[in-house]
């Protein structure tokens, strides 16, 4: 396969020209509104505390997203380029990391593009891409892991530094948001159980086998599985400058088990929450912001592209069916990506979840529903894989205005594009 990899065009320049479309496209309008908004009015005071060395706020997730913020507000200043400009360039990597672990998976030109074609049309990257949250930099850092962790196995020569960038990935990943620990796990278990399959005498020491030549278990370990705690662990070194040390009380464990319990705590129902089956169905949208500001009636609806998110569902029991009849693995860990990630909100303590929380399980989503148009493609059915594509995309068109905060013809523009009362 390898060699059959050598033959092929690396479709770099396709990705690369469709992350600078996509950037544009997001560029529009992105300092609209221009006070804080949504989720924003949580994460921008706690970006200042970093700068101004003031207290640890928003103890509940990890430091580096806000870190990132504060970042963007130092270079860019404390308006709203500076507010989204590192969330912008999360976005813009995350499409781009992806569509390049989609060609490492599976060498197809096709998937690679067509998979950032529905990533950019799916409504919730565009969005999130545009907005001062938590999600995006974990998903880029995730999308970043899954691109070199197949990338070393294709590239055994590299794999050392591949399987370091892995894990560096890994840890910033979960220092930006703790929902990206499940799927943080994969690789290093992806790892062990081919090790093991390998049938390998020696399986800690040998080097021989798969995934990949010449690395062995225990230093696949030390990548994939001390490097992530590491690089997690040193994200929180900087608050230990704060003029509220939140080290002072037990330390980093202890820190830990605050953030637990403002995890687990009891909140009061929200009028925008919702559950799994809801977000698995695009049941349930969040309207970021609808109302008269900067001039006009503006509104952000967060949903799933209606097309895609529903196409994505017999997708992923096709890749299921298929991925365990042909031992196609880029099919399987589309369907343990998702299974994993939505698994995580299924059972986990917390009373109040949104569809935001739906961000990462829709990547493999589409992920899924790549593969499948891919497969169609192949099979000479052009004509249907192609006209899903071109479909989201113009139901990306359609939707456009109320993704981009874009001026509406006044309080009840919102009925054009509710086409659901729940979306309401």
């Amino acid at each position: 396969m390898r060699q059959k990899s050598a033959q092929l065009r690396d479709p770099l320049g396709l990705a690369l020209a469709c992350a600078a479309a996509f950037t544009i496209l997001a560029m529009i309008r992105f300092q609209l509104p221009t006070a804080p908004y949504f989720d924003e009015v949580h994460y921008l005071p706690a970006a200042r505390e970093w700068l101004g060395q003031g207290q640890f706020l928003n103890q509940e997730h990890p430091p580096l997203g806000k870190q990132l913020m504060a970042l963007g507000i130092a270079v860019f200043g404390d308006n709203p380029t500076g507010w989204r400009a590192l969330p912008l360039a999360a976005g813009v990597l995350a499409l781009f990391a992806s569509m390049r672990a989609m060609w490492f998976a599976t060498q197809s030109r096709f998937a690679s593009i067509i998979f950032g074609l529905l990533l950019a049309s799916g409504f919730v990257l565009f969005i999130h891409t545009r907005i001062a949250m938590l999600d995006i930099f974990a998903i880029a850092f995730l999308a970043v892991a899954a691109w070199q962790f197949p990338a070393a196995i294709w590239q055994p020569e590299k794999a050392r530094i591949r399987l370091m960038a892995t894990g560096i990935a890994l840890g910033l990943a979960m220092a930006s948001k703790w929902n990206a620990a499940p799927i943080a796990m994969l690789p290093g278990l992806a790892f062990l159980l081919a090790r093991i399959a390998a049938g390998r005498r020696r399986p800690l020491a040998s080097q021989r086998g798969l995934p990949i030549p010449g690395i062995s278990l225990l230093e696949a370990t030390l990548w994939l599985g001390a490097v992530p705690l590491i690089v997690y662990a040193m994200t929180f070194a900087p608050a230990a400058g704060l003029r509220e040390n939140p080290f002072l009380d037990g330390g980093l464990i202890a820190l830990h088990e605050t953030m637990f319990e403002l995890q687990t705590q009891v909140l009061k129902p929200h009028p925008y929450q919702s559950n799994w089956p809801d977000w698995v169905f695009n049941l349930r949208a969040i309207w970021y912001l609808y109302e008269d500001v900067d001039g006009a009636q503006r509104g952000i609806m967060l949903i799933g592209n209606p097309l895609t998110m529903l196409l994505g569902l017999p997708a992923l029991l096709w890749c299921l069916i298929t991925g365990v009849a042909q031992r196609n693995w880029a099919r399987l860990a589309m369907v343990i990506g998702y299974m994993v990630s939505l698994g995580l909100w299924v059972f986990a303590d917390k009373s109040v979840q949104f569809y935001y929380h739906y961000f990462l399980p829709s990547i493999f989503l589409l992920g899924a529903l790549t593969l499948a148009l891919d497969a169609l493609w192949n099979r000479g059915q052009r004509l249907w894989a192609g006209g899903v594509i071109v479909a989201s995309c113009a139901l990306f068109a359609w939707f456009y205005p109320i993704l981009s905060a874009a001026p509406l013809d006044g309080p009840n523009a919102f009925l054009t594009w509710t086409w659901l009362d729940s979306w309401r």
